[in-house]
């Protein structure tokens, strides 16, 4: 059986209604964020974020592994996403020339297209949902803060 956690204090009001808001807003914003994707592109958000990681690598394509863990997802759920993106064209699977076991996922120059149309809708999406919201927020300071959460 594991061992609790050691005791601490409560949250205060404060702490309390921050973290009902942050909660609220982990469930809330990917839904608005995948909403408008879909209904403008039929590229889900899941699927815009893959297209973004493999763009970004070099020659645009990367070993499934690194993109399962470039997209904090398992690896039977990467191959779920690109199963989907491979029938829909917007990548391909070859064997990795590194060494010939593994498999890279390559963008296509369809899925290229389809991403830079997708991306003006993200754009425009994340403006409306989120940074129409933060006003003179220190953006820096509060993306050092996400990722030491997510890093610890």
């Amino acid at each position: 059986m594991p061992t609790p956690p050691p005791a601490r204090d409560p949250l205060t009001p404060v702490e309390e209604r921050f973290m009902r808001s942050l909660t609220r807003l982990l469930a809330v914003l990917p839904r608005k964020l995948d909403a408008d994707l879909v209904r403008s592109t039929g590229i889900s958000a899941t699927d815009y974020f893959v297209l973004v990681h493999v763009s970004e690598a070099p020659e645009q394509r990367m070993r499934m592994s690194d993109l399962a863990a470039g997209a904090a997802m398992s690896m039977s759920g990467i191959s779920r996403v690109i199963d989907r993106l491979q029938k829909a064209g917007l990548v391909r699977r070859d064997r990795s020339p590194d060494d010939g076991r593994g498999w890279d996922a390559v963008l296509t120059d369809v899925g290229l297209q389809e991403l830079r149309e997708a991306w003006v809708v993200h754009l425009a999406s994340a403006r409306t949902h989120i940074f129409d919201h933060v006003g003179e927020l220190d953006l820096d300071a509060v993306a050092d803060m996400f990722q030491r959460m997510a890093d610890s």
